[in-house]
């Protein structure tokens, strides 16, 4: 089946998941948000959240920031 990861057409499995396709992307582990069809999918239910052919996903990095030891705010 086909779907789109963040606009871009993909062809996966027919009894994909969220977690196959994080793994299909080397993203296991990581600090990401998926959004499937303007819905977002608890980390919780990525194993178990089947997805459908033309189905639109969306995979978000979370990214740290902030000040280190020793920085000084910005005035």
């Amino acid at each position: 089946m086909e779907i789109y990861i963040n606009g871009k057409a993909r062809p996966v499995a027919d009894n994909c998941n969220i977690a196959d396709v994080l793994q299909l992307l080397d993203l296991v582990g990581k600090r990401v948000a998926v959004e499937v069809n303007l819905e977002i999918i608890p980390r919780s239910e990525h194993e178990t959240y089947q997805l459908k052919s033309g189905d639109r996903i969306e995979i978000v990095h979370a990214i740290g920031g902030g000040l280190y030891a020793g920085s000084r705010p910005m005035a």
